[in-house]
């Protein structure tokens, strides 16, 4: 389960390139009722989205030649240039090098070698997200890849995750966590790439109390559906959508624990 108490390896911060950060913005806070904010004058067009005055995601322009939108996943680390040196050597490509931001962190970013980009986040002044898990924030990341062994043996390398394969009605699923006993550790998963989404690509979820209805706010504002909302049963009701600019997310209503009597 995803927390804001951050260990080597859990998500800490997640933010999304756009080429239109106004329609962006426009999108996110009216679907899942957020806030905008912009991070200054110094921050290149970077901002904050909010809830209830907590940092639940971030975006930003474009940037990089030929960079598609979509959402990026940072992961925790204490060595962001030791990260980047490893992930180099297990055959990722580094697409920026390690950089101070202010004082409040050190980032870096990636692509895996299944063409998953995400990124790395060293704290500073800022630890990471602020909300995670309740209503309207990240609540789980699923990398999409054309070869998941592969994938799994490279990320074990770099953040010493922990692959599990899961049975579920309709087939299995491989659940990631990070290294370190005693602890709810799970905070996302690995699929392979399936027919018209074969993008690879780290796939945010956010919680909603009522996926049907945020699918339906979401294409009256622009949004296009790529996977219909479906139940998996004990985990909950998901969809897969696009939002205006093309960058790809999920919503979920995860099955509540059943209540002992």
């Amino acid at each position: 389960m995803l927390t804001t108490d951050y260990v080597p390896g859990a998500p800490n911060w997640l933010d999304l390139g756009t080429p239109d950060t106004d329609t962006a913005a426009a999108f996110y806070t009216g679907l899942f009722g957020w806030t905008s904010e912009s991070a200054g004058p110094e921050a290149g067009g970077y901002g904050f989205f909010k809830k209830d005055r907590e940092t639940v995601a971030a975006l930003g322009p474009l940037h990089e030649e030929g960079a598609r939108s979509a959402w990026t996943p940072y992961f925790h680390t204490t060595d962001a240039s030791g990260t980047a040196a490893l992930i180099a050597e297990a055959g990722g490509t580094v697409r920026t090098e390690p950089f101070d931001v202010f004082d409040e962190g050190r980032m870096a970013q990636f692509t895996d070698p299944g063409g998953a980009r995400f990124a790395v986040w060293q704290p500073g002044k800022t630890q990471g997200l602020e909300a995670v898990t309740e209503q309207g924030t990240l609540c789980w990341v699923e990398l999409h890849t054309p070869d998941p062994v592969a994938n799994i043996a490279f990320y074990h390398t770099v953040f010493a995750w922990t692959a599990e394969e899961m049975s579920f009605s309709g087939g299995t699923y491989t659940v990631l966590s990070t290294a370190g006993p005693g602890r709810e550790r799970s905070f996302g998963g690995m699929a392979p790439l399936q027919q018209g989404h074969d993008v690879p690509q780290w796939l945010p979820y956010f919680e909603v109390a009522d996926c049907d209805q945020v699918v339906e706010r979401a294409e009256k504002l622009g949004a296009s559906v790529l996977m219909p909302a479906m139940t998996a049963e004990d985990i909950g009701r998901m969809a897969w959508l696009a939002d205006p600019s093309g960058a790809h997310f999920a919503v979920i209503t995860s099955a509540k624990p059943a209540t002992a009597a």
